[in-house]
C-alpha cells in the first residue's frame, strides 16, 4: 500500500514536469497509476490530485489527436464524482477542451468526455454555466439525434451517458431546461424511448430526463406533439417492479396536467392500467401497494379534470370506467373513497352528467359515505363528498330531488366541523340546494343552530372563503324564503350587521345579494330589524354607495329601492333626512342606465314627500 502512495505522488510529480514534452508511454503509465489509486480510494486520491496542481496540466492533455485523451477524461470523470472537486475542475479550465472533444469520432473518448461533463455538472451551478458557455449542450443533443436509431451496445451506452449528462446539466434549472426544449430535445428523447425500450439503463435515463423537463409548461406543448402517451403506457404495461412503475408515474403526473395529453393518455389505455392496479392493490397492506393505490387513483382523478377526457370516460353514464369508479365509494379504503368522491365531483361538471347521476342513485352513495365519516371522520373524504354533492346540486331539476333525498340533513351533520375546507363546502352545498327552493330555504332559515353557526362563521377573518360563503348563505335564506320567520331568526342571532357589511364587499354579486336581502328585511320586518340596521350604519353606507361613481348600476338601483323601504321607520327616516340624499338621488336622474334613472325619479318623489 505504501508503495502505491509513493507511486501516486511520483506519478503526480512526473505528470507536472513531463506533460509538455513527454513520450506517450511514460504519460500512459502515470495516468494508469492515477486511475488505479482512484479506484482504491477516490476521495483521498482526488484531494491529492487537487493539491498537486495537476488539474491545470490536464487541460493541455485533452488533445483530440492524443492517445491518452480518453484516460485523462476518465480521470476527470472519476475525480468529479466528489462535490469538492467540481469547482476546481471548472477553475482549471477543463470545460472548453472537454466540450471540444465532443466533436471527435472516437467512441471511447466521447463516452469518457460525456461522463466527465455530466459529473462536473451534477449539482454544480459553476459547472453548468461553464458547459452552457462553451456550447456543450447543443453538441450532445446533436449526438442524441444521430445516434438515436442505433441499437448496438456501444451506441446505447453512449446514449445513456449523454442522456445522463443533459439531465445533470438541466436538473432543477428552468433556464437550461428551456434551452434544451428549444433545441428540440423532447421529440428526440421520445423517439429514443420507443426504439430502446428493451434497454433498462437507457429507459431509466429517458424517464428521469422527462420527469425533469415535464415540470415546465412549455415542455407540455412539445410533449403533446409526440407519441409520449402511447410510449409511456406501453412501457408501463411491461413493468413488474414497484420502483419502475413509480418512475413512470412521476413523469405521467406532471404531463397529465395538460388537457391534450390527458386525452392522449386515455386513448392510449392508461385508465385500464390504473383500474387494474387499484384492483390488485386495494386489499393489500404492503407499503408499496398502498403507495401504488394512491398514485393510481390520484392519477385517475387528474385525468378526469380535462373536459374531453372526462366526457369520453363518462360515456353517457354507461361507461365501464364510470361504473368502476362508482364502486370505489363504498370501499373500505379511505384513499379509494376519496378518489371516488373526487371523480364524481369531476364527472359532475356539466348539467347532463349531473342529472344522469342523480337519477341513477349517486346521491345515496355519497350520503352513505358521509355517514361513515361524521364522527371524527377523514377530513379529505368529507371535503370531497361535499364537493361532489355541491356540483350535483347545480342543475335546477336536481335540487328538489336532492332535498327530498335528505341531502340537507346529511350535510347539516357537519355543522360542528372545525375544518375550514369542510365548512366551505358545506356552505356551498346548502346555498346551491336552496336556490329558488322557498320551502327548503324557510326550513333551514328557521334552524337556529344553523343560523347561529353562520353568524359565527361570518366573523372567520382568517378564512375569507368561509366568511364569504356564510354571508352569501345568510342572504340566500332570506332571498329564497321571503319569510318573516327566517328574518326574525336572523335578527335574533345577530346576523343583520353581517348583511350590512356584505353590502360593502368588493364583489358586486355579493353586494347585490346583500342589498336584495336587506330590502326584503325592510319590507317584511322593518320594526324588528330597525335597531340593528341603525347600529350597523346602513344609511351612511347607502349614501356612500350612491355617491360613488364606481358603484355598478344594479348597486345604485337596489340602494335606492332600499332607501325607499327604510323611510318607513322613524329613526331611520331621520338619518336619511340628516344626510343630503335628495342631492345625490337627483343627480342620478340623468344616469345613462334607464332603470337607474327611473328609480332615481321615484326615489326623489318619495324623499320629497317624506321631508
Amino acid at each position: 500500500m505504501q508503495n502505491d502512495k509513493y507511486n501516486l505522488s511520483e506519478a503526480l510529480k512526473k505528470l507536472k514536469i513531463t506533460s509538455t514534452d513527454s513520450t506517450a508511454d511514460s504519460l500512459e503509465g502515470c495516468l494508469d497509476c492515477l486511475l488505479q489509486a482512484l479506484a482504491q480510494n477516490n476521495t483521498e486520491t482526488s484531494e491529492k490530485i487537487q493539491k498537486s496542481g495537476v488539474l491545470q496540466v490536464f487541460a493541455s492533455l485533452l488533445m483530440p489527436q492524443s492517445s491518452c485523451t480518453a484516460k485523462v477524461a476518465n480521470i476527470i470523470a472519476e475525480v468529479a464524482r466528489n462535490e469538492f472537486m467540481r469547482n476546481p475542475c471548472v477553475d482549471a479550465g477543463l470545460i472548453p477542451p472537454l466540450v471540444q472533444l465532443l466533436n471527435c469520432k472516437d467512441q471511447e473518448v466521447l463516452l469518457q468526455t460525456g461522463r466527465a461533463l455530466g459529473n462536473i455538472c451534477y449539482d454544480s451551478h459553476e459547472g453548468r454555466n461553464a458547459v452552457d458557455h462553451a456550447g456543450g449542450a447543443h453538441i450532445v443533443v446533436d449526438h442524441l439525434r444521430s445516434l438515436c436509431s442505433k441499437t448496438d451496445p456501444a451506441s446505447e451506452k453512449l446514449l445513456t451517458v449523454f442522456c445522463g449528462m443533459l439531465m445533470n446539466y438541466s436538473n432543477e434549472n428552468d433556464t437550461l431546461q428551456s434551452q434544451l426544449i428549444n433545441m428540440g430535445v423532447i421529440p428526440t428523447l421520445v423517439k429514443l424511448l420507443g426504439i430502446h425500450c428493451q434497454n433498462a439503463a437507457l429507459t431509466e435515463m429517458c424517464l428521469v430526463a422527462f420527469g425533469n423537463l415535464a415540470e415546465l409548461e412549455s415542455s407540455k406543448e412539445q410533449f403533446a406533439y409526440t407519441n409520449i402517451a402511447e410510449e409511456l403506457v406501453k412501457l408501463f404495461k411491461k413493468q413488474i417492479e414497484h420502483d419502475k412503475k413509480e418512475m413512470i408515474f412521476e413523469v405521467l403526473a406532471p404531463l397529465a396536467e395538460n388537457d391534450v395529453i390527458k386525452l392522449q393518455l386515455v386513448e392510449a389505455g392508461l385508465v385500464e392500467c390504473l383500474l387494474e392496479i387499484v384492483q390488485k392493490t386495494v386489499d393489500s397492506d404492503k407499503e408499496d401497494d398502498i403507495a401504488e393505490l394512491k398514485t393510481a387513483s390520484d392519477l385517475m382523478v387528474l385525468l378526469l379534470l380535462g373536459d374531453e377526457s372526462m366526457q369520453k370516460l363518462f360515456e353517457g353514464g354507461k361507461g365501464s370506467v364510470f361504473q368502476r369508479v362508482l364502486s370505489w365509494i363504498p370501499s373500505n379504503s379511505h384513499q379509494l373513497q376519496l378518489a371516488g368522491a373526487l371523480a364524481i365531483a369531476n364527472f359532475a361538471r356539466n348539467d347532463g352528467n349531473c342529472i344522469h347521476m342523480v337519477d341513477n342513485g349517486i346521491v345515496q352513495k355519497l350520503m352513505d359515505l358521509l355517514d361513515r365519516h361524521v364522527e371524527d371522520g377523514n377530513v379529505t373524504v368529507q371535503h370531497a363528498a361535499l364537493s361532489a354533492l355541491r356540483n350535483l346540486a347545480i342543475p335546477v331539476v336536481n335540487k328538489a330531488k336532492m332535498l327530498s333525498a335528505g341531502v340537507a340533513e346529511a350535510v347539516l351533520k357537519f355543522l360542528r366541523s372545525e375544518m375550514p375546507p369542510v365548512q366551505f363546502k358545506l356552505l356551498g352545498t346548502l346555498r346551491m340546494l336552496i336556490d329558488a327552493q322557498a320551502e327548503a330555504a324557510e326550513q333551514l332559515g328557521k334552524n337556529v343552530k344553523l343560523v347561529e353557526r353562520l353568524v359565527e362563521w361570518c366573523e372567520a377573518k382568517d378564512h375569507a372563503g368561509v366568511m364569504g360563503e356564510s354571508n352569501r348563505l345568510l342572504s340566500a335564506l332570506i332571498r329564497h324564503s321571503k319569510s318573516k320567520d327566517v328574518i326574525r331568526t336572523i335578527v335574533q342571532s345577530g346576523g343583520i350587521k353581517h348583511l350590512v357589511t356584505m353590502a360593502t364587499s368588493e364583489h358586486v354579486i355579493m353586494q347585490n345579494e346583500a342589498l336584495v336581502a336587506l330590502a326584503l328585511i325592510a319590507a317584511l320586518e322593518l320594526v324588528t330589524a330597525e335597531k340593528d340596521l341603525e347600529n350597523a350604519q346602513l344609511v351612511q353606507i347607502l349614501h356612500r354607495l350612491l355617491s360613488d361613481d364606481r358603484s355598478a348600476p344594479e348597486i345604485k338601483y337596489n340602494s335606492m329601492v332600499l332607501i325607499c323601504a327604510l323611510i318607513g321607520s322613524e329613526p331611520l327616516q331621520k338619518e336619511v333626512q340628516s344626510m343630503a340624499f335628495l342631492e345625490v338621488v337627483s343627480k342620478l336622474r340623468s344616469h345613462e342606465n334607464k332603470t337607474v334613472a327611473q328609480q332615481a325619479s321615484l326615489t326623489e318623489q318619495r324623499l320629497a314627500v317624506e321631508s
